[in-house]
């Protein structure tokens, strides 16, 4: 029987890694689609061993691409997050890194046409309803990785894929501040629930028992901490307005502090019970607008730059992620305009995957064991 395998792009968006679909070579329903990527990531399994995934949340993403149907856009980019250890594929959030290797890939598979020097692609993404502009170097009308830019978390250096924002603002939550104010006390513990791009709880370290400087690893396995912090996110998606979201990846939680490395503000983020190596597009997004909103926690710890355009530089435990915010308004009603920033990403490989068998089992029946044993002695 031949091998049934489906066309597969494996990429770097940003500061994560995910596969790459078209559309139309995934099955159209939901429940078959998620069943079909569980396989190819290798979930549930903490080792991803069967599989494309990479054993964290930050390796086990999927994008899937297609022609457009909105006027205003040139394809529609559905986003896949799917869990590691569980059989869940969750397309509630964005995700602002694989966004990165959206253009590139519908270059690369025709859907959009190349010119020269650059390209620029605009994503609807389907998760979210936002729209944003990418820039895509294209120098001959062929996809070129090759360049300087260099963005904290990854090796090497890569060409710049500058992302503006085009409606970010509530886009998951309906509005910027979905609780209606710039700060909320829950379970005993003031916070900021915000939606630039993605549904964002911040919070101060020192609130729930940490000092902000920690590595991802003193993260993990502060239990307590880590214990409260999920109670507190409970609660305040319930606030929200995004119901039970225990077995969903949003809102993300930001541990935040005073930076200490010249940056606007030091964050580590959990996405939402691994701690981020870096920091998400989206939720850098929010943090960096959360910071320039007066009575927010973020505000009252944030290093903020003056002048109308605010480069906001995003501490994370393994660098500095800097989003470009447009102000308006005034001093005592800011406004974000507009939000952007500039990430890279890369292909890795093109071809063909092969899904685990639908009807593979996972475990052995005494009858084949001697069977099995018997052919190995033999």
């Amino acid at each position: 029987m031949a091998r049934q395998g489906i066309r597969c792009m494996l990429m770097r968006g940003g500061t994560s890694k995910g596969a790459y679909f078209l559309d139309a070579d995934l099955p159209p329903e939901p429940e078959g689609r998620n069943d079909l990527l569980l396989r190819i990531m290798g979930s549930p399994d903490a080792k991803q061993i069967d599989g494309l995934g990479g054993a964290h949340p930050l390796t086990s993403k999927v994008a899937i691409v297609s022609a457009s149907q909105d006027e205003q856009s040139d394809v529609d980019f559905l986003f896949a997050q799917v869990n590691v250890d569980k059989p869940l594929v969750d397309t509630t959030p964005n995700c602002g890194n694989i966004l990165a290797g959206v253009g590139p890939f519908a270059i690369e598979r025709g859907l959009v046409k190349a010119q020269d020097p650059i390209t620029r692609v605009r994503v609807n993404t389907l998760n979210t309803g936002t729209r944003a502009e990418l820039v895509v170097s294209t120098p001959g009308g062929e996809v070129s990785y090759s360049g300087m830019e260099q963005i904290d978390g990854v090796p090497g250096i890569a060409a710049a894929i500058p992302i503006n924002f085009l409606d970010a603002e509530g886009s998951v939550c309906g509005s910027l501040l979905p609780t209606g104010n710039q700060a909320d006390v829950v379970l005993g513990v003031e916070v900021t629930c915000i939606d630039q791009g993605m549904p964002v709880v911040l919070l101060r370290a020192s609130d729930v028992g940490l000092t902000g400087s920690e590595s991802c690893k003193e993260v993990e396995g502060a239990a307590e901490s880590l214990k409260k912090i999920e109670a507190i996110r409970l609660e305040a998606a319930r606030r929200m307005g995004m119901g039970d979201v225990s077995e969903a990846v949003v809102p993300k939680m930001a541990i935040i502090s005073a930076p200490e490395h010249g940056g606007a503000l030091q964050t580590r983020c959990l996405i939402p019970k691994r701690c981020h190596d870096s920091v998400g597009v989206f939720a850098a997004a929010s943090i960096a607008t959360a910071c320039v909103l007066p009575g927010s926690v973020a505000h009252r710890l944030a290093a903020i730059p003056a002048g109308s355009i605010k480069r906001m530089d995003i501490e994370h435990p393994s660098g500095i992620f800097s989003v470009r915010l447009e102000m308006g308004g005034t001093e005592e009603k800011p406004r974000v305009e507009r939000a952007g920033i500039v990430r890279t990403a890369r292909a890795i490989f093109d071809g063909f995957v092969f899904p685990r068998d639908a009807a593979a089992k996972t475990d052995t029946t005494a009858a084949q064991v001697p069977d099995l044993v018997g052919s190995a002695i033999k």
